[in-house]
């Protein structure tokens, strides 16, 4: 029996996204947490490759959705499209094993499995991504006031999953032998399978709207041609083709994914701007989603350091030694999990509490790029002075990612909130892609900036020299604080621009 609309307790088909969001997140955050270190380590790329690898590999994560979130509405229904993508994922994560187990045997296979494991992982994450969290406003009638609570429930999964995973395979993995990487990837792919089992046996029976009818099953209408399983393999299949040469392509031939973000985001522009239905005011709306998702740009390219050159830091500069353990690095990546978990019901009771003189919304996003410079400010002065190879205390890392994360939640949750009530009906979903489109961009970006990372070299951004860690850390406070300023002298204008 479905649960009563207004009765006190969730729908336990929350309980059920929650879970199988929560393996896929200790999936994705687990091996994230190893990447770099397995590329620079084990496959013996130099900083610069592996950086910006990793920044093609994340920026390509946010932008197939794009193409998931289509096929799911129009073909395949969110289900089905969940549970291929998971499996795909778990696929690209066993791939990713076998690669670990033969590069040192077999270099060019290794090589050739690296780049198909992460092409698997990009088209299996485009079909899980955008479909599961669209199912879960669906478990509840409209209108009704658990459904944002029902988020903050489902959000606290995806950071259970962000920090349990990176622990896990970095206890497995990460254990200073190049050899125990394999297991991350293992432990990655078991996550996966477990995300996927759990959908497959609970979905249909508690995955259902107030009225008892089970959510995401295939569209009205659709010829089964378009999802008999011989079809959807192919598919798949081809499309992870598609993205094993995009990746390579990107990394090895030419850098070409800021060029394809820019044409996405000018084309949706296009589509939008040049629609006659749309009035004035709901113009004004879509030109403040393109301001604040522009800015947001900066916020990410800088946070997602985390699993790049903060990961080289953790690595090479931080006292992990405890005289009885030596802490693994990928487990400071649990950090910002832990942090959203434990600071998350602080920062929406103090949104209530402040009533009518809580901030407009890109304010809070201004304050969210504030702290992020905070926390770079907070490392800066950690490094200020010390020699390459001194380490530092495990504090300046810790309380980076603390300010970091509060930063997020300023940002993150805010952002989205914003989209979503301001785009036009009719432009939801393209509206929803520009907000994508801006992570994927900021996340390509972030591994150019990591690239910059003081190797015992000078680097130059914008004529300034980068010759230690202090200056490298400086160019996130210089740049996320000029974007925090601007955006807190924009608020009051897009607030009014809102209406």
């Amino acid at each position: 029996m479905p649960e009563k609309a207004g009765s006190a307790a969730h729908p336990k088909g929350l309980y059920v996204l929650f879970a199988t969001e929560m393996w896929e997140r200790f999936n994705y955050y687990g091996m994230r947490a190893v990447l770099v270190l397995f590329m620079t380590k084990a496959l013996m790329f130099d900083k610069v490759f592996a950086s910006n690898l990793y920044g093609s590999y994340t920026g390509l994560i946010y932008l197939t959705p794009l193409l998931g979130g289509y096929v799911a509405d129009r073909y395949w229904g969110n289900k089905r499209s969940i549970l291929a993508g998971g499996i795909v994922m778990a696929i690209g994560e066993f791939i990713l094993f076998f690669c670990g187990m033969l590069y040192s045997s077999n270099p060019d296979l290794s090589a050739l499995l690296f780049f198909s494991g992460l092409g698997f992982m990009i088209a299996g994450n485009g079909f899980f991504k955008p479909n599961i969290s669209s199912l879960v406003g669906q478990l509840y009638a409209k209108g009704d006031k658990k459904t944002d609570a029902a988020y903050t429930i489902f959000y606290m999964g995806i950071n259970v999953g962000g920090a349990i995973g990176p622990f896990v395979c970095g206890l497995v993995g990460d254990t200073g032998n190049p050899a125990d990487f394999k297991w991350a990837f293992l432990a990655g792919g078991i996550g996966m399978l477990l995300s996927v089992i759990t959908l497959k046996l609970l979905h249909n029976k508690y995955v259902v709207d107030p009225q008892g009818k089970t959510l995401g099953l295939t569209p009205a209408n659709v010829p089964q041609k378009f999802y008999q399983p011989v079809a959807m393999i192919v598919g798949l299949l081809l499309f992870s083709l598609v993205t094993i040469g995009l990746i390579y392509a990107d990394a090895k031939i030419f850098s070409y994914l800021f060029y394809l973000l820019i044409a996405c985001i000018l084309l949706i522009a296009y589509i939008v701007f040049s629609d006659k239905s749309l009035n004035s005011i709901e113009k004004k709306r879509v030109v403040v989603i393109f301001v604040v998702s522009f800015f947001v740009i900066f916020f990410w390219s800088a946070f997602e350091q985390a699993g790049a050159s903060l990961t080289f830091f953790a690595e090479e500069q931080t006292q992990r030694d405890l005289g009885f353990y030596l802490v693994p690095t990928s487990f400071f990546q649990s950090l910002n999990s832990i942090f959203v978990v434990t600071l998350a019901p602080l920062f929406a009771w103090l949104w209530v509490k402040m009533g009518r003189r809580e901030p407009a919304s890109p304010a809070k996003m201004a304050m969210g790029l504030f702290l992020l410079a905070l926390g770079y400010l907070w490392i800066a002065f950690g490094v200020k002075d010390v020699q390459p190879g001194v380490k530092v205390s495990m504090i300046w890392l810790t309380g980076m990612y603390a300010m970091h994360t509060s930063g997020e939640l300023c940002l993150s949750p805010i952002g989205l909130s914003l989209v979503n009530k301001l785009a036009p009906v009719k432009f939801a979903s393209l509206l929803m892609a520009v907000w994508f489109t801006a992570n994927a961009f900021a996340n390509k970006l972030a591994g150019v900036l990591s690239a910059l990372y003081p190797d015992g070299k000078t680097t130059y951004v914008a004529g300034f020299a980068i010759t230690n860690l202090y200056d490298f850390f400086m160019m996130f406070v210089v740049m996320a604080g000029i974007a925090s300023a601007i955006l807190f002298v924009l608020a009051s204008k897009l607030k009014k621009m809102m209406e």
